[in-house]
Order: C-alpha cells, then sequence, then structure tokens
C-alpha cells in the first residue's frame, strides 16, 4: 500500500452510534498536575488539552479524571466530582471544539493505585474490591462494602451527567491499568466471595452497574466507551501473582458489557494490570530519572522504600531495567493490536456498530493503517509520540512518520518526571542543539511551551503622546 492508501483510511471519519470522528487518531488519556489543589481546572490544562486539538487528533480522550476524592491517582488532576466543576470542562469543550476535535472525558478512579492522594486521603486507604495491598508500590487498601460500592457507582453516573451538561462528546470508564475497575475485573486481583467476586460475570458487575447507572443517567445516545484491558499479565512482574484476565476472560466481558445493545458503544483496548507495567506504557525505564523524582512516593505505599533503594542502586536499577525489557518484549508500536482484534471480532459479530479502538505506541502510518485494516481497530489512541511531536496527525499526512532523530523513543521520561515536573518531552537526543546547555534550553522551551498563554497577561505599556513641537519664536 502507498503512503496515500495509509493516510485516505487513517484519516477518513469513523462514526460511532452517536458520535462522528473527522479521523481515526484519538489522543489517548494523558496528563500532568495541571490543575488547582482542590480539583478545579486551570489555565494550562485548556492549553494542554487544546495544543493536541490544534495539532489535528479527531477525538481526546480527557487526562484521568475522578469522579471522587477518594479516586485520585495524584493531586492537582481536575476532577468531576461536583457540578461546580461543569463550567471548567465546557470551557475545555468549546477550546477542541474549535478545531473540529471532539472531546471525551474519561470517568475515573484510582481504587488502591492511589500514589499521591493528598490531604483529604491521608487516614484512607484506598477502596477497592480486596484489602490486599497494591504490589507494587504498597499502597493499602481495604475491600469496599455493598453501600460503598452503590455510593462509587453513583459518583460515576453523576459524572456522566456532569459531562453532559458541560457539552462534551461522551465518556470513557478507565477499567485497564489496575484501577479500581481493574480490581474488581482482574481475578489476580479481586479476591471476594460476594457477588462482585469469583465468576467473570461477578467480577463484572461492579462496571455492568456503573454502566446501568450511566444509561439511567444520560440516556441510550450518549456516546459510552470502555477501556480494558486484553490481557492483565498481572504476575509479570512478580511471578508469586495471580496472572489475572486472560484474552478469552476480556472477550467474555466484553460480550457482557454490551448489555444486550444498551451497553457501551466502543472498547479501547490496552494490557497490563498496574500501572506502570512493561507492557503500559511499552518502552524504557530511565532509571536515573526515576531515582531523581521517585522520592517523592516515600510517604506512600510499604514498599516506596525497597523501590527506591533498587533504584539508587547501579547494580539494582541495571537489573531491574533488564527484567522490565524483557517483559514487555520486542514491540512496542502496536503492541496491543492481538487483543484488540480478538475483542473486535467477537464484539462486532455480536453487534456490527460497535467499535474498537487499540492503544500502544502508534507513530507511523503504515503501522496504524495495518492495525485498522486487518481489522483490529477502527481507531488508534497515541499518548507519548503526541508529546513527543503535537502536530503527529499533520506529519502523518504528508509522510509515513517524524523525520528521523525525531520520533518518539519510548524513553517514558515525559511519565516518570509528572511525578514532580510539567508533563513533556524530556529526551535531550530529540532536541537540536550543538551541545548539552542548547538541546537542554530548546527541551525546556517546548515543556513551557503548555503554559502559554499565561493565566494572566499583562497589559501594553502605555505610550506616552509625542510632546507638540515648541512654536519657533522670532528673533529680531
Amino acid at each position: 500500500m502507498s503512503h496515500e492508501d495509509n493516510a485516505n483510511l487513517i484519516f477518513s471519519s469513523l462514526k460511532f452510534r452517536h458520535l462522528s470522528v473527522k479521523n481515526r487518531l484519538f489522543r489517548s488519556n494523558v496528563s500532568g498536575m495541571f490543575d488547582e489543589y482542590n480539583g478545579h481546572g486551570g489555565h494550562t490544562r485548556l492549553n494542554w488539552e487544546e495544543k493536541f486539538a490544534r495539532g489535528g487528533v479527531g477525538c481526546i480522550i480527557s487526562s484521568f479524571t475522578p469522579v471522587s476524592v477518594r479516586g485520585r491517582i495524584l493531586v492537582r488532576y481536575a476532577m468531576i466530582d461536583d457540578d461546580d466543576k461543569i463550567p471548567f470542562w465546557r470551557a475545555v469543550g468549546e477550546r477542541v471544539h474549535q478545531h473540529d476535535c471532539k472531546f471525551l472525558m474519561q470517568l475515573s478512579h484510582s481504587g488502591r493505585q492511589q500514589d499521591l492522594g493528598g490531604v483529604e486521603n491521608l487516614f484512607n486507604r484506598g477502596l477497592s474490591s480486596t484489602g490486599k495491598s497494591d504490589y507494587f508500590h504498597g499502597l493499602l487498601s481495604q475491600a469496599m462494602t455493598k453501600d460503598e460500592i452503590a455510593q462509587v457507582v453513583a459518583q460515576f453516573a453523576a459524572g456522566a451527567r456532569r459531562a453532559r451538561e458541560a457539552g462534551l462528546d461522551g465518556v470513557e470508564l478507565h477499567g485497564a491499568n489496575g484501577y479500581l475497575i481493574t480490581q474488581f475485573l482482574s481475578s489476580g486481583i479481586n479476591d471476594r466471595t460476594d457477588e462482585y467476586g469469583g465468576s467473570w460475570e461477578r467480577r463484572a458487575q461492579f462496571v455492568l452497574d456503573i454502566i446501568r447507572a450511566i444509561r439511567a443517567e444520560v440516556g441510550p445516545d450518549f456516546h459510552l466507551q470502555m477501556k480494558i484491558n486484553g490481557v492483565d499479565h498481572n504476575d509479570w512482574l512478580y511471578p508469586w501473582q495471580g496472572k489475572g484476565n486472560t484474552l478469552d476472560d476480556t472477550v467474555k466481558i466484553c460480550r457482557l458489557l454490551l448489555d444486550g445493545g444498551k451497553g457501551v458503544d466502543a472498547f479501547h483496548v490496552s494490557s497490563g494490570s498496574t500501572f506502570p507495567h512493561p507492557r503500559n506504557p511499552a518502552g524504557d525505564l530511565p532509571m536515573q530519572d526515576l531515582a531523581r523524582w521517585y522520592d517523592g512516593m516515600l510517604s506512600q505505599g510499604t514498599r516506596t522504600w525497597f523501590n527506591y533503594a533498587i533504584f539508587n542502586s547501579s547494580l539494582g536499577a541495571r537489573l531491574f531495567r533488564r527484567y522490565w525489557i524483557w517483559r514487555r518484549g520486542k514491540m512496542i508500536e502496536g503492541i496491543n493490536a492481538a487483543y484488540a482484534r480478538a475483542v473486535s471480532d467477537v464484539v462486532k459479530s455480536m453487534d456490527p456498530t460497535v467499535k474498537v479502538l487499540c492503544t500502544g505506541g502508534f507513530q507511523h502510518a503504515d503501522a496504524i493503517a495495518d492495525a485498522i485494516r486487518s481489522g483490529a481497530c477502527d481507531g488508534v489512541s497515541m499518548a507519548r509520540p503526541l508529546i513527543a511531536n503535537n502536530d503527529l496527525p499533520k506529519i502523518l499526512k504528508q509522510a509515513n512518520g517524524p523525520p528521523p532523530g525525531k520520533e518518539c523513543t519510548y524513553c517514558n521520561r515525559c511519565l516518570v518526571n509528572d511525578l514532580e515536573n510539567p508533563l513533556g518531552c524530556y529526551d535531550l537526543t530529540r532536541f537540536d542543539g550543538d551541545d548539552f546547555d542548547a538541546r537542554y534550553a530548546a527541551m525546556l522551551k517546548e515543556v513551557m511551551s503548555v503554559f502559554e498563554p499565561p493565566l494572566y497577561v499583562a497589559a501594553p505599556a502605555k505610550t506616552k503622546k509625542p510632546a507638540p513641537p515648541v512654536a519657533e519664536t522670532a528673533h529680531g
């Protein structure tokens, strides 16, 4: 296939049941700590979202947006926990829509995977399906009661109602990568013995309750999609952990969540039942950056000191990085395509109107077009490649990918820096300059661009009116 063939496919419109997107490129959920501490959005968030709409993606999936303060992963993320957040999200939608770009809110809850919960959660354990700690950081959790489950279900439904009132184009449930919905779905995490645990049908009951509550709140014509793991690989870092859901489990759950045509409109396929995970975000593990910024986590989980010691040890860091890359495997771009294809085959055999998106390192036109053409998905979502090249869609119209030296290297410094620094591309090898200082200055300029335009703009300096000419006097 020629590049023109690939571009024609990628830039054809994608029609869901109740939503039409101008092309097949979605900005995946990724965010920095850009907002107010109390969960109100800030001007930097507006700049952040608009830069990708300006770059040409057809649709943006918001950052992880907590439906309650108990559901935070990090502080200073905009939330959707109250009606007083609606005006801000309306402003986000308006900024994005100016560029013919759609905007979906990702309704989220951290569960036990709460990296920095803030002072409001200082004495709270993370709500979860289980009382077992998060195995990576050792974040404490408590198994939710039935009343707590009902309360969180209602919070998701209220979040969807607020997104609709804000004029957004739909919502996505974050049911992948270890957050609360995954904690219920995964057989490697969920150890309940009531109607929310045990068989795959029972583990899926929590999110099915959420979907039905959302439909009751917003009706059948508001776009609703679900991000889900193709495979959990819950034991890939620590083999003594349960494996979690297989692809067969996931396919069965997806069929259930169609809910006889009244459920979800689309699935967004990822993998990995925690964050970070060797498959999510698939790439390198920058140990020096990790050692530099991980200290902000030391007051959180019971294992953070142990992790910190490994990351700071030259031998420990080298061994851990090698293990991480080995578990990831060689493939990065399109890493979840096979899982997406299995989901797509099954759900479309039941309902051809349901669409499938796939995430996983996409940044080349031939790889994106092949994934769509093969039936693995109808569109792809991207995050790190767009952080590296905000205008990647415009590049893909003209070429197969960014020029040499400008591609996303999957180094993951963007995400590791986010613990303390603004989210942006921190890979110095991608920036122009004759020496370190020049490249660092160029990198810093790009990272700080998210703060432009600033919240307060200085009024233009008043210029003095020129003094009137002094009339010459005649001297005799």
